[in-house]
């Protein structure tokens, strides 16, 4: 049974014991109203007036607000539901009981306690927690959805939450150490930009109106620079409209066309300093999933799909799936992955022996570690790599503003003052 198919709405009126009558809205994962009765009777301990199943539209209709107006969930509040929830599992405390705990807590975080009840809702429901996962996938990505539902099937569902909350607290350190490393280039990059413009705009009509009023005589540098110039104080509105644009345009053809995203990634990968810092981060991300899903117990064919989809990275993506074919075909995974290319020496060699020796997955821990290590290194020494191209940067703007501006002014005192001595 489906969730979407059996997931109904009721508008339900009880008569409690006391006299009161009740009545609200239930959803359950049911095949049949009189299920939805019986349910009722039993938490209500009440007698049912009346039970109206609602059209699916309105089910729909609610799904659909609640996904459009919902709190876009942290990825530090996903990590912190899992590994609650795992430790207080662990410890023997119910499910529900559990989930009650963590929207109850006025403690802590709120994302985490809006998660909660989320789960908490689709559980009362009558589902199952990876149930409850799939459908949610905006929030729980594809490895966690798939080690709940391992974890779910071999009664190990616990260490299976805290593996995921690891995995993503890891997953969450890595993107911010990238962000902190690259918030100097870019404000390096964004003063050297901010600094061009305001001699286009401001410095360099102004120079051109003097350079017309003395009547001098211009280098084609100077004039080029003042033609650009003119331009960008004339078009201003177009040329931002059509910066704009162009963002947008490379933005929707990034995400929609399949084969421009593989382009990007492509050339991420052969540019000098994206090629270690894309190596690094992919390797670690895909070593680590791989491990994760082969401890639990997943098989290689079924591992390497779930990885496939879960990578957001197009040059391994494209790789993977065509490892996965090789392994359907009888390969092993390290073969395919020397025969498919694209992958650093050390780990297909590392995954080889570990399929030989039946160790895969002590050497894709291994594997991680030491890409994530190398992604530390490349990360805290980003900023330094970077800053020598930025002052080259800022010199070649710096040289090209003199030859193009204050040559032609020297040019111009140069010849006042002969003239003054000439005329003298």
């Amino acid at each position: 049974m489906s969730t979407a198919a059996g997931l109904r709405t009721y508008f339900y009126r009880v008569l409690l014991p006391h006299g009161k009558v009740k009545s609200g809205f239930l959803r359950l994962l049911v095949e049949r109203d009189h299920s939805v009765r019986l349910r009722l009777e039993q938490t209500t301990e009440g007698a049912v007036l009346s039970l109206v199943r609602l059209p699916a539209w309105v089910t729909a209709l609610n799904d659909l607000r609640m996904r459009l107006f919902r709190r876009h969930v942290r990825q530090q509040d996903l990590a912190g539901f899992l590994r609650d929830m795992g430790i207080m599992l662990d410890a023997g405390v119910p499910m529900m009981e559990a989930l009650k705990t963590l929207v109850e807590d006025e403690s802590g975080d709120d994302g985490v306690a809006e998660l909660a009840q989320r789960v908490h809702t689709d559980l009362g429901s009558g589902m199952r927690m990876p149930q409850s996962f799939a459908r949610h996938p905006d929030v729980f990505p594809e490895t966690v959805r798939n080690l709940a539902e391992i974890g779910d099937q071999s009664g190990e569902l616990p260490r299976m939450l805290l593996e995921s909350a690891s995995h993503i607290e890891r997953l969450i350190d890595i993107r911010r150490d990238i962000r902190t490393a690259l918030i100097y280039p870019v404000l390096v990059f964004t003063t050297i930009l901010g600094v061009g413009f305001f001699w286009l705009y401001y410095v360099v009509p102004n120079m051109a109106q003097l350079f017309k009023q003395l009547q001098a005589k211009l280098p084609p540098l100077t004039q080029w620079l003042i033609a650009v110039s003119d331009a960008l104080v004339h078009y201003l509105v177009l040329f931002a409209v059509g910066v704009v644009l162009l963002v947008m345009l490379l933005m929707w053809l990034y995400r929609s066309i399949p084969g421009f995203k593989l382009a990007c990634h492509e050339l991420l990968h052969r540019l000098p300093i994206a090629r270690t810092l894309s190596t690094s981060s992919g390797m670690a991300f895909i070593s680590e999933h791989l491990a994760l899903l082969v401890r639990a117990g997943l098989d290689f064919m079924l591992s390497l799909d779930v990885l496939s989809r879960a990578t957001t990275d197009q040059y391994y993506r494209e790789r993977l799936l065509r490892v996965r074919d090789g392994v359907a075909r009888g390969e092993g995974i390290g073969a395919s992955m020397r025969r498919v290319g694209g992958f650093p020496a050390m780990a297909v060699r590392m995954i080889s022996v570990g399929e030989e020796s039946g160790s895969l997955d002590k050497q894709l821990d291994r594997l991680a570690t030491e890409y994530r290590k190398r992604l530390d290194v490349v990360v805290k020494s980003l900023g330094e790599i970077i800053k020598p191209a930025l002052i080259l940067l800022a010199g070649a703007l710096f040289i090209f503003l003199i030859v193009a501006l204050l040559l032609p002014i020297y040019d111009l005192v140069r010849q006042s003052v002969n003239h003054s001595l000439g005329g003298g």
